[in-house]
C-alpha cells in the first residue's frame, strides 16, 4: 500500500474566527487547504482549553476534505468514540498522554478512524518505534503544545528525519505542527515531512469576508517548497 507523499497543507482552525467556524472551514478549503486540522486541548495535558466532540460534529458538514483531529488531552481513551462519531477522519494521540498508547491506538483503529501518534519536542523519536505498524500518521510537534503562534523549534528537524528513516516504506504520513511558515516549512519537508499544519501563517490578513489572503498565504508556503 502506498500513500500520496505530495505536501499537504492543513490549516489549524485554532487561528480561525471562533464565531464562524463553518464558513471558515469552507473558506480555507475553497482557497486550497488539503486537510482541516482541529486542535483539541483540555487544560490538563496542555495549558489551554479549546474544542470537544460537539464542535467537530458541528463543523463536519462544512469540511469536504480530511478532518484531522489532534487530541492534546489526557486521558484519551474515554473520548475516542465520541470524536469518531463526530466525524473525525484522523485521530492523533500523544505518546506522552498516558501509559498505554498501544491500547489507545488500537481503540482509534477499532473505531474505524485513521490513527496518528504525536511526539512533543522533549520526546525522542524512538518512543514510537514499537508503534509504527499501528499508525497512519506521525506528528512531530515543532513547538510545545498548548498555544498557537509560537516559534518553530529547529532541533525537531533532525527528529523528523529520524522518524522518516524509521518509517521506511510503510504508508505513514509525517506531519509537523507549530511555527510553520514559508521559511520553516522547507526544513521540515526536506527532512521527510509531508503534512504541514499552519495556523496564524494561513489565517493572517484574511477573513470569511476576505478569504483571498488564506490562499495567498498557503501559496507562499507551497512556493517556498518548489
Amino acid at each position: 500500500m502506498s500513500i500520496d507523499r505530495s505536501v499537504k497543507i492543513a490549516p489549524s482552525i485554532l487561528s480561525a474566527d471562533f464565531a464562524d467556524f463553518g464558513r471558515e472551514c469552507e473558506a480555507i478549503e475553497a482557497e486550497g487547504a488539503d486537510w482541516v486540522h482541529v486542535d483539541v486541548m483540555d487544560g490538563h495535558f496542555v495549558p489551554n482549553i479549546t474544542f470537544g466532540p460537539q464542535l467537530c460534529k458541528a463543523i463536519r458538514p462544512h469540511v469536504k476534505t480530511v478532518m484531522d483531529v489532534h487530541l492534546m488531552i489526557a486521558p484519551v481513551d474515554p473520548y475516542i468514540e465520541a470524536f469518531a462519531e463526530a466525524g473525525a477522519d484522523i485521530l492523533t494521540a500523544h505518546v506522552e498522554a498516558g501509559p498505554h498508547i498501544h491500547r489507545t491506538l488500537q481503540a482509534i483503529r477499532g473505531a474505524g478512524v485513521m490513527a496518528g501518534v504525536a511526539l512533543n519536542p522533549g520526546t525522542p523519536a524512538g518512543a514510537i518505534a514499537p508503534l509504527l505498524d499501528m499508525v497512519d500518521l506521525v506528528l512531530v510537534m515543532t513547538v510545545n503544545p498548548g498555544f498557537g503562534g509560537q516559534k518553530f523549534i529547529e532541533s525537531q528537524v533532525a527528529k523528523v528525519a529520524e522518524v522518516r528513516a524509521m518509517i521506511g516504506d510503510r504508508p505513514i504520513h509525517i506531519q509537523v505542527d507549530g511555527g510553520v511558515t514559508p521559511e520553516t516549512a522547507p526544513l521540515a519537508v526536506n527532512a521527510g515531512a509531508d503534512v504541514m499544519v499552519a495556523g496564524s501563517a494561513v489565517f493572517k490578513g484574511g477573513s470569511v469576508a476576505n478569504p483571498a489572503p488564506y490562499g495567498q498565504n498557503m501559496n507562499a508556503i507551497r512556493a517556498a517548497l518548489a
